[in-house]
């Protein structure tokens, strides 16, 4: 009856990380230069892939829609927050905060079944070359993507009824830089059974799902590599792998951690550091660590330059 009676929030606070002058400069110009280094690369890679006819092999096209997704979700959270550092009063609205809520959500499952793409093209052209060309044609490719963003926006839809069905009638701060789905259950003060199951199941069905694309690609690859006999031709072989493995592990590790623990298991504060690591780092991270140590990306790089 009491809840029935309340008022609404129409508006969400939220706490970031600091209240610190001094430290609120320093992660400013800290998110700033990430950001930044964030749009460049992303938006760099997507063009580098566009113009050099070289790079229009599927592994590239599922980096040019991974580095599309890596800009939206940044940019969906890093901006908000950035300006909530020099902002006296760190507040979102409901219909922002919802959202954000749909499109970090949409984005952040995309880029899990990306992820999982790229794993099984690897697969595919490490331990099946032979017919690499037939299994990986531009229609497979496409519907591989297509489907990504069809689980990413079934993912953001179903959260976002989620947090339609909660009340936020007493406290509307949220204690984190942006508007999540976790925090704001944990927020509700209403009945959250709905969303729990909904969160649990998303973060199950899909994310684990694609993690186990992952894990069982790279159990054949790793498999398919001890047997080359070369020294030579192993190298070569994990070097193709190694840099899609190093931003998984930092991706799936901290989102899966974030979503799949007892709520008891850390405080809210490592929680944010753990969120700050594959909402903004991970997005800019990802164009460095395939394409500086990418051979074919710097020679396209190269050849694009010279003809400018």
């Amino acid at each position: 009856m009491a809840e029935s009676n309340c008022t609404q929030a129409t508006e969400f606070s939220l706490t970031g990380f600091t209240e610190d002058p001094m430290t609120q400069v320093t992660l400013f110009l800290m998110f700033l230069l990430t950001y930044l280094v964030t749009i460049l690369g992303n938006l760099g890679m997507i063009v580098l892939i566009r113009a050099s006819p070289q790079l229009h092999s599927p592994m590239y096209y599922f980096l040019a829609n991974l580095a599309f997704v890596d800009l939206c979700s940044s940019t969906v959270i890093t901006p908000k927050m950035l300006v909530d550092f020099v902002s006296e009063k760190k507040g979102i609205a409901y219909a922002g905060c919802v959202a954000q809520v749909f499109i970090f959500d949409l984005f952040g499952m995309t880029e899990c079944f990306l992820l999982a793409m790229m794993a099984y093209d690897r697969y595919v052209a490490i331990c099946h070359p032979l017919v690499y060309a037939l299994v990986m044609s531009p229609k497979c490719c496409f519907q591989l993507v297509t489907g990504s963003y069809l689980v990413g926006l079934t993912n953001g839809m179903g959260q976002t009824i989620s947090m339609s069905n909660l009340s936020f009638c007493g406290s509307s701060v949220i204690d984190l830089f942006f508007c999540d789905i976790s925090p704001l259950i944990s927020l509700s003060t209403s009945d959250t059974t709905l969303s729990d199951i909904i969160l649990r199941t998303s973060a199950s069905l899909f994310g684990v799902s694609s993690s186990l694309v992952v894990l069982v690609s790279y159990v054949a690859i790793i498999s398919t590599i001890l047997s080359i006999s070369s020294a030579e031709g192993k190298r070569k072989a994990f070097s193709t792998c190694a840099s899609h493995l190093t931003t998984v592990s930092i991706f799936y590790g901290t989102s899966l951690f974030m979503y799949l623990k007892p709520s008891s298991d850390s405080s809210r504060e490592e929680d944010k550091w753990a969120v700050v690591l594959y909402t903004v780092v991970t997005p800019m991270l990802n164009p460095l660590i395939y394409s500086l140590r990418n051979k074919e990306v710097k020679e396209a790089l190269r050849r694009l330059t010279k003809i400018k």
